[in-house]
């Protein structure tokens, strides 16, 4: 802000200076005041020299050739000072920031720059301490992410878009759990028409709320919600080509091919393990994903939508002795109503996975028993799984000051989900999979781009104890 100022006084100031000698010349009050004086001061040096080549003589064109060298310097100078001055009025002092193609507003940055490069990003760091049923379990400390976000637009057809992310402030020194680096997504997006664009590259699947959308400030509580981590395995990405558009201006599709899952990570725990990454992913099967959202004008604020993955994911791999397609098969329906300070958000989601007895005994033949006293534990792969969560929230401070730009929400989330709702043939159902979870807390934001939360979970497995905990930490995104 204090350059911009300098800079503009600097411009005026040499406008005085530089305008003296010519009467036209006024001092300027807008940029498009300038570039008025600008075209003026060329229209003169134009008219000028015309009138040198038809009549004058030799002298008087000595004098008046003089005389337009100097107006041509003094608009030179001009010109320059105020292509300074429009490149540093080109970066907003304050930054808006808006989802665009699905992408989170922040890294939607590049989709609204001129030509060249954008840089944007986000963090979150939270402190969680263990209440009730809390074993062995750690309080923690954590720099959960930092995230820079890098694009280019090449033209206005061709940009590349990406995010590298550093988790837990730590390239993870052999442990994937003490931190890692990642590139979270990397790809060229060729705009064709509005109704069928081209993405390829490491691409976020397009299911859920949170797998794309994934910026602090756009989700309620510390954590994300563990039925985007458990069911639909957040943040998922994989090695793919597809087509994104709008058939309407209200209907939006997202379709692409991506490498597909290995059944090898497949757990109790579902299917996150099984993910590629792109990180010389297998790629013998191919999974198949496709999005669809809706936006009725009839109801502004509302948003319906659902996803879909198929795929095979044995990767020609033995299972148990046999060959294994794994098919795989995951959907998701969502809502999402902001109305006024109100933001209300339901999910569903449902998965099946095809040979899952042989997953499972692969995975005890390879592993040996997790649990001796439950030798299965850990290893059984469901053949189904199921999650669905609601949560709402209320911006309170408009009842209080009513043209604020800060945000206080109280908020309240239940979970529910099963990672084995269905055990494979010769196994047994493991309860100490079926979860709620019952989740209150706090958002507030003091400006737009930086939020402070607070937030309590209450875990009940229908078997077993699970620690609840407290949450306290920040996000921001730029």
């Amino acid at each position: 802000m204090k350059k911009n100022k300098f800079l503009k006084s600097g411009v005026l100031a040499a406008l005085v200076t530089l305008s003296a000698p010519v009467s036209a010349l006024e001092k300027p009050q807008t940029m498009e005041d300038m570039w008025k004086i600008i075209q003026a001061q060329q229209k003169q040096i134009d008219e000028m020299k015309a009138g040198m080549q038809a009549a004058a003589p030799a002298p008087a064109k000595t004098v008046a050739g003089s005389d337009v060298k100097t107006l041509e310097r003094k608009t030179d100078v001009l010109s320059q000072e105020v292509e300074k001055l429009r490149t540093n009025l080109s970066i907003p002092e304050e930054a808006k920031y808006k989802s665009a193609y699905g992408m989170g507003p922040a890294a939607s940055k590049v989709y609204s720059a001129g030509k060249g490069l954008s840089i944007g990003g986000y963090g979150e760091g939270n402190y969680s301490a263990k209440v009730g049923d809390k074993g062995s379990s750690n309080d923690s400390a954590d720099m959960a992410r930092m995230v820079l976000y890098a694009g280019y637009k090449f033209t206005d057809r061709i940009l590349f878009n990406s995010e590298l992310e550093f988790e837990h402030a730590s390239t993870g020194e052999g442990s994937e759990s003490k931190g890692e680096v990642s590139v979270e997504f990397a790809s060229l997006d060729f705009f064709i028409d509005q109704r069928a664009n081209v993405r390829a590259g490491l691409v976020l699947m397009p299911m859920g709320l949170v797998n794309r959308i994934h910026e602090p400030l756009f989700y309620f509580g510390n954590h994300r919600p563990e039925v985007e981590q458990r069911i639909i395995p957040s943040t998922w990405r994989e090695m793919g080509a597809g087509l994104f558009g709008a058939i309407t201006p209200n209907l939006t599709y997202t379709a692409y091919v991506v490498s597909g899952l290995d059944a090898t990570g497949f757990t109790s725990d579902g299917i996150r393990e099984g993910r590629g990454g792109g990180s010389n992913a297998k790629a013998e099967n191919f999974g198949y994903v496709a999005r669809m959202d809706y936006d009725p004008a009839a109801l502004p604020g509302v948003t319906v939508g659902g996803s879909a993955y198929v795929g095979n994911s044995g990767q020609n791999q033995t299972f148990a002795g046999q060959k294994a397609d794994v098919f795989t098969q995951l959907y998701e329906a969502h809502v999402q109503w902001k109305y006024r300070g109100l933001e209300f958000r339901t999910l569903g989601s449902w998965g099946h996975i095809g040979d899952a007895a042989l997953v499972s005994a692969a995975n005890i033949a390879r592993n040996g028993p997790v649990d001796p006293d439950h030798p299965n534990a850990g290893q059984v792969v469901g053949s189904q799984n199921y999650g669905w969560y609601s949560e709402a929230g209320y911006d309170v401070l408009p009842l209080l000051w009513q043209d604020t730009t800060q945000y206080l929400a109280p908020f309240f989330r239940y979970e529910r989900l099963n990672t084995m709702a269905k055990a494979p043939s010769g196994f047994a159902n493991d309860p100490t999979r079926d979860w709620q979870i019952y989740q209150v807390g706090l958002q507030y934001k003091p400006i737009p781009n930086v939020v402070i939360k607070a937030d309590y979970r209450n875990y009940v497995a229908k078997q077993g104890p699970l620690p609840d905990d407290f949450n306290l930490g920040f996000g921001f995104i730029f």
